[in-house]
């Protein structure tokens, strides 16, 4: 399955890599857990609503979502930090 990061959830990622592993090892699990399960599982996932329909969420933490969009041939991570914003 191929993972499509946008420059924001890049941005993210790496953010969370020089100031805190441990976040970076829950998107990991939740990365995981979506490939294998896109609707359920870790994180509590959320069908998101109005201008992020098609798109979900899971929980990193009680501050943090993980945002995504799964399709049959990729996931978009389009967010890993904070809690969704257009």
């Amino acid at each position: 399955m191929e993972l499509r990061w946008s420059d924001d959830a890049l941005n993210d990622l790496n953010y969370w890599k020089k100031n805190d592993t441990a976040k970076v090892k829950k998107i990991k699990a939740l990365l995981e857990n979506i490939i294998e399960t896109p609707y359920k599982g870790l994180g509590k996932p959320e069908p998101l609503k109005f201008d992020w329909s098609g798109y979900w969420s899971r929980r990193i933490n009680s501050e943090h979502r993980l945002i995504y969009k799964y399709t049959d041939e990729y996931i978009e991570i389009v967010s890993c930090r904070f809690h969704y914003t257009k």
